[in-house]
């Protein structure tokens, strides 16, 4: 789940992070608003969850509350990069002398946490770790020992800075993995770390994403948990139902019980020249509405064609997995074609089900992959 930079920024803010002072503003009188209190020149800055907005138009300084006025009826009801802006942060411009990179994120290769640091903020540290490697440094923390000052301090020694300054940014760095460990994040990134003309650090943008597996251990994201801004509608709908659905711009739809083999199927429908509308995992053994709403959902896409049911009978019975299908198609007011391959528990008697109901069965995915591409 990602935050709103406000919202990364109001995290930093309760560990005592310096952040740029600044408010959240949803029209133009409130930018206005939030500019003459902070009487001095700002920075207008969408809040919208897509990276490189500044090089899209999405950041605007402004000199004083008037300008921040017409820059906010410019911005607000926008679109950049695709994503509508709905809201803006108006903070303080900062006075930059230099530029830091910081973050704790999720090396899954190692599977532990790694921290990140580089004297070149300010642009993608893609762009450095491809362009100058060695101003980038590494840190691979052990879950077991944990991560603190003077580890912080051994990283940043590969740098040309002062006692001062790294006694700063490894504070700074030490807390922030203190964030991500009490958040759950996998990834929490300060870009850039600015280093103020009068010497102070002040996180000048910041990004948090929250493992969606630890949600519930975080009662104050709940009213966010539901409701993503990049959601599709059928993927908001999915999500308000506890179904794993990503949209795809297809038109053949995909449901399998399981995510290894729903991915498989995408894969196998794009080997035969098909175009896979969606990825469904109705995931196996719970309760038999789970693969019916599903199935529903896809359905009612307008762009699908024909659904390709992929199923596999472990702890999931054949035949009332069939019996799911035929309630949502039973149920629903769309009708389109069905493919089904399903083997496993009580395979037979599933089949024989949903043949008596005209469905389409077929004893492996290749057969069915392509019947479904014909219908």
């Amino acid at each position: 789940m990602k935050l709103f930079e406000f919202e990364a920024k109001n995290i930093l803010e309760k560990y005592s992070i310096p952040v740029p002072k600044g408010n959240v503003a949803n029209n133009a009188d409130e930018a206005e608003a939030v500019a003459r209190e902070i009487d001095k020149p700002v920075a207008l800055k969408s809040q919208i969850l897509v990276a490189g907005r500044g090089k899209s138009g999405g950041i605007i300084f402004a000199n004083d509350a008037a300008e921040a006025k017409k820059a906010a009826s410019n911005l607000i009801g926008s679109t950049i990069q695709g994503s509508i802006v709905r809201s803006l942060l108006v903070e303080e411009k900062l006075d930059i002398a230099e530029q830091f990179y910081a973050s704790v994120a999720i090396d899954r290769q190692v599977k532990t946490y790694i921290v990140l640091a580089s004297t070149e903020g300010g642009i993608d540290i893609e762009e450095t770790a491809l362009a100058s490697p060695d101003k980038i440094s590494r840190y691979w923390v052990d879950p077991d020992a944990g991560f603190n000052q003077p580890e912080v301090i051994e990283m940043l020694g590969r740098f040309s800075m002062s006692k001062d300054d790294t006694t700063k940014v490894a504070s700074i760095i030490n807390t922030l993995y203190a964030v991500s460990i009490d958040n759950d994040a996998e990834l929490v990134e300060i870009n850039p770390l600015a280093k103020t003309a009068s010497g102070e650090f002040i996180a000048a943008d910041a990004r948090i994403i929250v493992d969606d597996n630890a949600l519930f251990r975080h009662p104050e994201f709940k009213d966010k948990s539901s409701i993503r801004v990049e959601d599709t509608p059928l993927e908001a709908e999915a999500r308000k139902q506890n179904l794993p659905y990503v949209d795809l711009p297809g038109d053949i739809g995909v449901v399998a019980n399981g995510a290894g083999l729903g991915m498989a199927t995408i894969d196998l429908v794009h080997h035969f020249g098909g175009r896979p509308a969606n990825f469904l995992d109705v995931g196996g053994g719970g309760p038999m509405d789970i693969p019916k709403r599903g199935l529903m959902l896809v359905i009612s896409k307008p762009e699908v064609k024909a659904v390709l049911i992929n199923m596999l009978g472990g702890i999931t019975r054949c035949d009332i997995f069939a019996q799911a299908i035929i309630e949502a198609l039973n149920e629903s007011s769309v009708k389109k074609p069905i493919v089904v391959r399903m083997m496993g528990t009580n395979e037979a008697e599933g089949i024989q089900m949903l043949n008596q109901a005209g469905i389409y069965t077929y004893p492996d995915m290749e057969k069915a992959a392509e019947e479904v591409l014909k219908l």
